[in-house]
């Protein structure tokens, strides 16, 4: 059968990006408490195109993906990257995937258990030589506004906030270790299940830990940095407030986008 897709194209236009996008796929991650957990992952796969060839072939990106859509784990992730570019002879690829995490969480009081949804990416870039990789944790919370609570007798607003971080990877981390530093930075975190007792909690801790959406963004910064593991994050935090008709919005980044050496890429990733 004729390879379409090899045959020569004469327009002289390298594509920066090519390849299948929103496929719908369930996928193995690493799980910190049970050792793995199985989610369905939103994903796309992409490689650049020389200028000489009509297209490439589609079915090739799946190939690679489903051969490790078992074991879809930090360190697996960027060998798959590396494949990607080698399977279809691409001087660079691209992977994006998000998917749904869950992690069991008790209540702050009754200590009802539940399973509390979060929404993770892991995004990267490989070359013959380098690589980038990272991922992306999307963390609800509570916030309280200090102003309110200063300039009002009885109460204050409070609302649902998010806070999203894209962490480049240096060292191993687990991603629960991250969501737990996000929620201790806000007014509160959120549960799946509460009790009376419970949300009478929520309500008094928040009401004695307020935090500006700016605040929000300046304290996660600063947990992250005392980690020292990430040569590049960011950190944005937006509040659906309550009392206004807008979000309130703050960002920050901090280091150096770089990318890695591949012959780094055994000893930057534990064997888990």
């Amino acid at each position: 059968m004729i390879d379409v897709q090899n045959l020569p194209d004469p327009r002289n236009i390298p594509l920066e990006k090519v390849g299948v996008k929103n496929i719908r796929y369930p996928i193995t991650v690493l799980d910190k408490k049970f050792g793995e957990q199985r989610t369905t992952a939103r994903v796309n796969l992409f490689a650049n195109l020389p200028h000489h060839f009509k297209g490439t072939h589609m079915s090739r990106f799946i190939e690679v993906f489903h051969a490790h859509s078992t074991n879809v784990k930090m360190e697996n992730f960027v060998h798959m990257l590396h494949e990607i570019r080698r399977v279809l002879d691409a001087e660079t690829s691209f992977v994006e995937i998000g998917f749904p995490y869950f992690i069991e969480k008790s209540a702050p009081v009754s200590r009802q258990k539940s399973m509390m949804e979060y929404f993770c990416t892991y995004e990267g870039t490989a070359t013959a030589t380098e690589y980038q990789f990272f991922v992306g944790i999307h963390v609800p919370v509570l916030t309280l506004c200090p102003c309110s609570k200063e300039i009002s007798d009885r109460g204050a607003h409070n609302q649902r906030s998010f806070v999203r971080v894209l962490l480049q990877m240096g060292d191993f981390f687990w991603i629960e270790d991250i969501i737990e530093l996000i929620e201790a930075s806000a007014s509160s975190g959120l549960f799946t299940l509460l009790k009376r007792n419970d949300e009478k909690w929520v309500t008094e801790h928040s009401y004695d830990h307020p935090v500006f959406v700016e605040d929000l963004v300046r304290e996660v910064t600063v947990r992250l940095e005392a980690l020292g593991q990430f040569p590049w994050f960011s950190v944005e935090a937006e509040n659906m407030e309550s009392i206004h008709y807008h979000e309130a919005y703050a960002y920050v980044e901090r280091g150096e986008k770089k990318f890695i050496k591949k012959a780094l890429l055994e000893t930057t990733f534990p064997r888990l």
